[in-house]
């Protein structure tokens, strides 16, 4: 069947026809809105990101209440980020009952009907500003299992519904979801950051956490952005230890690695739109480089390459858009 019986813009000749066989559709419950939660910030002191426009670091009142305002605009799903008072060598306040994040999870679970999802690291919480535990300047993997452990257990005990562990030491997951059924939270979702890549559009989100390291750089358990495969092999252990949702970050600089997971192994599935992606675009269309439909545009192609999720700082412009 060729031209002239076939002609395809027959089913584009108007929004109604395109509407209605359009393929790939973004919809509120696609979004998870990640928050920073600044534990000294007092009420109604909002410190807006330099490095990532209309974005902001709340205290533990405004996040509650920008999250209410983003909910009765259609907001489903948050992600949670601590930035503590004290920092150490070990980043204990990472799994203190009292931490922001865990007073955050509780007020948000008792005054929304929010999904509540926390990041599980410790970079925001070390002086060092690495993932793990660290000695003679080397991240050790397996002594820092029982932190992250810990954390995403305090986390559950505060009532979190999800937690996404984003430091990828190897067998964090198992670790993990040993703790939480020890603990007696065997219905908690693990939502592991499967292929974390080493990306250079982390930049704006070490500003806006204070996570950047001391020292270094997180290249020995972050992935090599050169590699395809190892990421199905770090998604398959993970699926092994217990994740129940697989994620990708960053997202646009990787839509084949989410494609791949996706087909392969066919389980929920994650991407994170990170920091600079958003600062990138925002700045194209502050200049005037760009519209704002560049922002639906890269939104759509994460979700038709395979995202069921999609971790965005654009969720509230998507709420503007709907």
């Amino acid at each position: 069947m060729e031209f002239p019986i076939t002609r395809m813009r027959r089913m584009r000749k108007n929004p109604q026809i395109r509407n209605i066989l359009r393929e790939t559709r973004l919809t509120q419950e696609n979004f998870i809105y990640p928050m920073f939660v600044k534990e000294e910030l007092k009420a109604g002191k909002i410190e807006a990101i330099s490095t990532m426009p209309g974005q902001n670091r709340y205290s533990l009142e405004d996040a509650v209440n920008a999250a209410k305002t983003l909910e009765e605009k259609g907001l489903k799903s948050i992600l949670l980020f601590g930035l503590p008072d004290k920092k150490d060598d070990i980043g204990s306040s990472a799994y203190d009952s009292r931490g922001i994040v865990q007073q955050a999870v509780t007020r948000l679970k008792d005054e929304t009907d929010l999904v509540v999802m926390t990041d599980v690291c410790l970079c925001q919480y070390t002086q060092h500003g690495h993932c793990g535990i660290v000695e003679n300047g080397e991240i050790l993997n397996d002594e820092t299992l029982e932190h992250l452990a810990l954390t995403a257990v305090s986390h559950a005990e505060a009532g979190a519904d999800v937690v996404a562990p984003s430091d990828m030491m190897d067998g964090r997951v198992e670790a993990i979801r040993e703790m939480l059924d020890l603990n007696g939270f065997d219905d908690t979702i693990i939502l592991s950051y499967a292929a974390k890549y080493a990306s250079a559009f982390y930049a704006p989100f070490r500003d806006a956490a204070c996570s950047a390291p001391s020292f270094g750089d997180r290249k020995t358990y972050q992935m090599d952005p050169a590699n395809a495969v190892e990421a199905l092999r770090e998604a398959e252990l993970d699926l092994m230890e217990g994740a129940d949702i697989l994620m990708v970050k960053p997202a646009l600089a990787y839509l084949d690695i989410i494609k791949a997971i996706k087909e392969e192994f066919k389980v929920p599935t994650a991407a994170y739109n990170v920091s600079g992606e958003y600062s990138m675009l925002k700045a194209g269309i502050d200049a005037g480089y760009l519209t704002e439909d560049a922002i639906f545009e890269s939104l759509l192609s994460i979700k038709r390459a395979g995202a069921d999720l999609i971790i965005s700082h654009f969720a509230p412009d998507f709420l503007e858009m709907f």
